[in-house]
C-alpha cells in the first residue's frame, strides 16, 4: 500500500477517533479540525520519504496534537489574544511539549470521546436537524452532499445549517462533554438519529466503490452498544441496537465475487450471521418488554428487519405483517423512504400493478435511483419493457455508487429490445 493510500485509509477510518480525542483535549471543534487537516498534510509530505509509521493512527494523533498546540501558542503570542487563549488550563511551553508526545489513548477512551462528541453535537441549544447534521459531518465524516441526501434537502441548504450550528457552538461555548443523567433523555432522540443515519450510510453509501462501509457499520454498532451501557434498559436504545444487528448480519451475503451488490431476494441466507440475528432477536424482545407495549420508531423498524432476517426465504416473507408495520412506522414518521419500502412490499403481496400504484403516490423521490429502479421492476413484471428501460436508464444516472450503477446497467442490458 502506497503512503498516500495508507494515509487516506488512516484518515477515513481513524480520523474521527483522532478528531474526537483532540476535541476533548483542546475543547475547540474548529481548532481540532484544522489541526487534523494539518497533520494529514504533514503525513503526505513525510511518509513517502520516511515510510509509513508502525502505528499510523498514533502518529496522526500526536502530530495533530502538536499542530493544535502550535496554533494556540501563535494565538497566545498576540497581545489581544492572550485572554482568549487562556481557556486551555495548564498550557505552558513545558506542558505542551510533554502532552504532545503522549501516544493515542486506548480504544475504550476513544469510544467514550466519540460518544461525548455526538452528545455535544446534539445539544438542545441547536435545532434537531442541525444537531444530527453536525454530528454526521463531524463524527461520521460525511460530506455535505451525503447529509443533504439523507435529509432530502438541497446541498446549499444543508451547508448553511452546518455553518449556523458551528457558529452557535462557538458563540455559546457549548462544552464538549457527556451531559448529566438528567440531561440525557432530551438529547437521546437526536443521538439515536445520528447513530441510525451513520448505519444507513454504512448500509447504503452515498458515494464510492463499496457496497457496504464496514468501518461505519462497526462504528454505529459500537456506539449503540455504548449507549446501551450508558442508558441500560432504555427501550429505543435496545431497539436501535437490534435493528443495526439485524442489518449487519446480512452483510456477508450482500456482495458477490465481483464486488457487486446482491439483492435481498437473491441472497444466500445460510451466509448470514445467525449469531448476530439471535442477539438482535433477544435485544428486540427486551425492548418490547421495556416499552410496555408502546413501540417507538426504532422498535418498529427493528420488527421490520426481524421479519426479513428470520424469514426462511424471500417468498416465505410475511408481507402482510411487513405492510402493517410500515403503516405504523409511517404514522410516526412520514418518511418517503418508508413509503417506498412499503410500496415494494405491496407489490410482493398484491402484485406489480398495486405496487406501481403505491410507488406513483410517492412524490418526493424523483431524484432517487431506488424509486426509479422499483418502478422499473414493477413495469417489467407488467411486461411494459419500454417503460422499464426508461426508468432503469434514469436510475443508472442517479445511482450514488459504482456497484449500484453496474447492477442497474446489467438489468437495463437484460431488457434490451430483441433484434
Amino acid at each position: 500500500m502506497t503512503p498516500d493510500v495508507q494515509l487516506a485509509e488512516t484518515v477515513r477510518i481513524q480520523g474521527r477517533h483522532v478528531l474526537a480525542t483532540l476535541i476533548r483535549t483542546v475543547g475547540d471543534l474548529q481548532l481540532a479540525e484544522d489541526a487534523v487537516q494539518e497533520a494529514a498534510i504533514a503525513a503526505l509530505r513525510t511518509w513517502p520519504t520516511s515510510g509509513v509509521p508502525h502505528d499510523p493512527a498514533a502518529w496522526l494523533m500526536v502530530t495533530a496534537r502538536n499542530k493544535a498546540y502550535d496554533m494556540l501558542r501563535r494565538e497566545a503570542a498576540r497581545p489581544a489574544k492572550e485572554t482568549a487563549a487562556g481557556w486551555l488550563p495548564g498550557v505552558s511551553s513545558a506542558s505542551v511539549e510533554k502532552e504532545a508526545i503522549d501516544m493515542a489513548e486506548p480504544s475504550t477512551v476513544l469510544d467514550d470521546d466519540l460518544l461525548r462528541l455526538v452528545f455535544t453535537c446534539c445539544h438542545p441549544a441547536l435545532a434537531r436537524e442541525a444537531q444530527v447534521a453536525l454530528a454526521l459531518r463531524t463524527l461520521a465524516g460525511l460530506d455535505v452532499a451525503a447529509i443533504a441526501r439523507a435529509f432530502l434537502v438541497p446541498e446549499a441548504t444543508m451547508a448553511k445549517r452546518l455553518v449556523r450550528a458551528r457558529r452557535k457552538i462557538a458563540v455559546a461555548q457549548i462544552p464538549y462533554r457527556v451531559p448529566s443523567d438528567a440531561e440525557l433523555p432530551e438529547r437521546l432522540p437526536a443521538v439515536l438519529a445520528v447513530v441510525h443515519l451513520i448505519a444507513t450510510e454504512a448500509h447504503a453509501p452515498s458515494s464510492g466503490d463499496a457496497v457496504v462501509r464496514v468501518d461505519l457499520e462497526a462504528e454505529a454498532v459500537g456506539l449503540a452498544r455504548l449507549l446501551g451501557e450508558l442508558m441500560p434498559g432504555e427501550a429505543e436504545v435496545l431497539s436501535l441496537l437490534a435493528l443495526l444487528l439485524f442489518t449487519s448480519a446480512r452483510r456477508p451475503a450482500r456482495v458477490d465475487a465481483d464486488g457487486d451488490p446482491v439483492l435481498l431476494a437473491d441472497q444466500d441466507r445460510a451466509r448470514w450471521d445467525h449469531a448476530a440475528i439471535a442477539e438482535a432477536t433477544n435485544c428486540l424482545a427486551e425492548a418490547v418488554r421495556r416499552s410496555g407495549g408502546v413501540a417507538g420508531p426504532y422498535q418498529l423498524q427493528a420488527h421490520l428487519a426481524a421479519c426479513h432476517s428470520t424469514a426462511p426465504s424471500w417468498p416465505a416473507t410475511d408481507w402482510p405483517r411487513i405492510i402493517a408495520l410500515y403503516d405504523l412506522a409511517i404514522s410516526v414518521s412520514r418518511n418517503p423512504v418508508l413509503a417506498l419500502n412499503r410500496a415494494v412490499a405491496v407489490g410482493e403481496r398484491d402484485g406489480a400493478a398495486a405496487g406501481l400504484a403505491a410507488l406513483d403516490r410517492i412524490t418526493a423521490l424523483g431524484g432517487s435511483a431506488l424509486w426509479h429502479a422499483a418502478r422499473a421492476e414493477a413495469l417489467r413484471r407488467l411486461d411494459k419493457r419500454d417503460g422499464a428501460r426508461a426508468e432503469l436508464a434514469i436510475a443508472v444516472g442517479l445511482a450514488p455508487t459504482e456497484p449500484e450503477r453496474r447492477l442497474l446497467a446489467r438489468r437495463l442490458h437484460d431488457l434490451r429490445p430483441e433484434s
